[in-house]
């Protein structure tokens, strides 16, 4: 078998997806995309293929090797995200291959379905315990919501307490059972996450995700260690050399890779399967389209330490289209009891909507993050 077509196509609300062909009519799709960068990731596609066009896309591992090695200059978020739906999509065609879905490719399934949590709260977070108790209504267990709005390194106590306000009235409004999330989204500088996490104590939180950049981090252990709150971190690192000194540092307790981002299903594992050596549990990070979220189930179901998938059904960003929209079967993400199924059929296990995919195109995005500014002018992380 030989790939003989490498087709892009940008989608609303904000995705990126890639389709590979073969000279043996199986098909592969995969999601390449870094949010806000998806025609940059794009490029990066169509020049990664120059390594594969004729070459037998069941050599994974080489051809990973060579994308990632080859170009002399590596790593970063465009590299590895437009590298990650490669590898997505050659993953989907082994699977179409063989007759068998990914998993059963990689040792077969730990599990047959994952806990999901569902987003409550937007950029600047409103009414979030209504939301949180209308998910929980919808089967959800668990919700992560947004903490806090834009920080400066020192700033008021009345923030503070209107993120401390916040979580408080979601904890009263889904009870003490329900696993709540608070994303600092890497908006907290040092002095301030020190404060917060302190004063989130008492909500007994499932965990704070992004306290501080990763690249802070080294100078924060001591802080992360100490607390009692579960430290999740990972989303904006790119491969398993970037987690290893996170990982080795002792200060993280979730590591958040997302197979879109991260060089795909193959590095994605190789995190995973370090972090387990430190007894660190996995969180894949997902709030992307089905592609993604199918690649994501398929690595959760041979990782021992998985403990919880993110999703992004309903998420404020998905506005001219949801999660479900490019799926022939919208049933393969069935959602009961506050979990999903893995899905079983061959490759990733769900079939693309191709006609609504090359409709939605037409229209396609530029989608871009807010950018925000303190009331100095100065600009503040989002």
């Amino acid at each position: 078998m030989k790939i003989t077509s490498m087709t892009t196509y940008q989608v609303p609300p904000r995705w990126l997806f890639l389709k590979i062909e073969t000279d043996e009519g199986i098909v592969g799709w995969g999601e390449p995309v870094l949010e806000g960068r998806a025609a940059s990731v794009a490029a990066v596609v169509d020049e990664l293929s120059d390594y594969l066009l004729g070459q037998d896309p069941g050599r994974i591992e080489d051809l990973w090797t060579v994308m990632y090695r080859g170009g002399f200059y590596r790593g970063g978020g465009i590299h590895m995200s437009a590298l990650a739906g490669i590898d997505q999509a050659l993953w989907d065609i082994k699977g179409k291959a063989h007759g068998v879905a990914v998993h059963d490719l990689l040792g077969g399934r730990v599990r047959d379905r994952i806990k999901v949590y569902s987003w409550i709260g937007g950029d600047r977070p409103a009414d979030t315990a209504r939301a949180a108790r209308a998910v929980v209504d919808r089967g959800f267990s668990a919700v992560k919501m947004n903490g806090t709005e834009e920080l400066q390194y020192l700033d008021t106590w009345d923030k503070v307490d209107r993120c401390i306000a916040n979580v408080a009235a979601v904890r009263e409004a889904v009870g003490p059972e329900i696993g709540i999330g608070v994303d600092f989204h890497g908006r907290v500088h040092r002095p301030m996450a020190k404060v917060l996490l302190r004063e989130l104590e008492a909500y007994r939180l499932m965990f704070v995700e992004e306290p501080v950049l990763s690249e802070h981090v080294d100078g924060f252990a001591d802080v992360l260690r100490s607390s009692p709150i579960p430290i999740a971190l990972g989303e904006r690192l790119y491969s398993r050399w970037d987690f290893k000194t996170l990982l080795a540092s002792g200060a993280v307790d979730i590591v958040q890779p997302d197979p879109s981002h991260c060089g795909g299903i193959t590095e994605a594992r190789k995190i995973a399967h370090m972090a387990e050596a430190y007894d660190v549990a996995l969180a894949l990070h997902c709030p992307l389209g089905p592609i993604a979220l199918a690649a994501c189930l398929q690595i959760d179901a041979g990782c021992y330490n998985a403990v919880i998938q993110e999703q992004s059904l309903g998420i404020h960003y998905n506005t001219a289209n949801d999660l479900l929209d490019y799926v022939a079967d919208p049933a393969v993400f069935t959602y009961r009891d506050g979990q999903v199924e893995i899905p079983e059929g061959p490759g990733l296990g769900i079939e693309i909507n191709e006609d609504y995919v090359a409709e939605r195109a037409a229209a396609g995005h530029r989608w871009r993050n807010p950018v925000w500014r303190h009331g100095d002018g100065s600009v503040a992380e989002w």
